[in-house]
């Protein structure tokens, strides 16, 4: 019996805002070396706590106008883009996976995976504070989903395939550690094993997307004279975007790899 996907795209449509909310706070205080669970969220302007009603995910934003309803400070676009962002990942998770034992470590690698390239993106880090609960979490769904369906080879591939990036990461990272950051190490291990799982086309498609969308992005830069050969990029949001693609890409990439395709 197949189970029907609309209730499930819902789900993951209000558990993706919900999500991205929380995402928010670790964007902010995880950097800052707080607390995510304590003091309740509020105003860095007036210091008054959000209520409720003020934090609902993209909709709050959208009726204060992006200001807080006490000082009337601005609120930064980043805090609905990115709850509507975890919104739409979610979903599209859920279309591409539907009810498979899969969707739970995607929906998992996704939200690390976002707050990893909005603090990247901010301060050009990568915490370890997101990056080991991301591939610990995402790495204990796919035990769970191994054992679910007896797919212990396929776990193997994906511990693989982890090692595997981690130690060509690590090799660029130690010749010359102005090339890639040793976030950028530990967050390719975590893609290597979440995308392993899935293949290892869809690994090697991440980490060539990454690497072109890098050096269009540099060079889009530096032709507008906005960068220079040795301005700092947020090299993790690159990675980012690379796995995302390939997640929904990978399969057909992969099958123009095969011989004979």
């Amino acid at each position: 019996m197949t189970l029907p996907v609309l209730p499930l795209l819902l789900c993951c449509a209000l558990f993706g805002l919900t999500i991205g909310s929380f995402l928010n706070v670790v964007v902010y205080r995880v950097p800052a070396g707080m607390s995510v669970a304590h003091p309740r969220s509020a105003c860095p302007g007036c210091g008054a706590a959000i209520r409720p009603r003020d934090n609902i995910p993209v909709v709050s934003w959208m009726v204060l106008r992006g200001r807080c309803r006490g000082c009337h400070q601005a609120i930064s676009a980043r805090y609905p883009a990115l709850e509507a962002l975890t919104g739409v990942l979610f979903v599209g998770a859920g279309l591409r996976f539907g009810w498979s034992p899969t969707l739970p470590a995607v929906v998992v690698f996704f939200a690390g995976l976002l707050a990893l390239a909005a603090v990247d993106l901010e301060r050009y880090l990568l915490p370890k504070k997101i990056v080991y609960p991301t591939g610990i979490l995402t790495a204990a769904v796919l035990v769970v989903a191994a054992a679910a369906q007896g797919q212990w080879s396929r776990l193997a591939v994906a511990a693989a395939c982890g090692a595997v990036a981690f130690g060509l990461f690590f090799a660029l990272n130690f010749v010359n550690p102005a090339w890639l950051g040793f976030g950028d190490v530990r967050l390719a291990a975590v893609i290597g094993v979440m995308l392993g799982w899935l293949g290892v086309s869809y690994v090697i498609l991440a980490f060539l997307v990454a690497n072109v969308t890098g050096i269009a992005v540099m060079g889009g830069l530096i032709g507008a004279g906005k960068a220079g050969r040795k301005t700092k990029m947020p090299y993790g949001v690159f990675l980012a975007v690379g796995a995302v693609v390939a997640v929904f890409a990978g399969g057909p990439f992969g099958h123009l790899l095969r011989p004979g395709s």
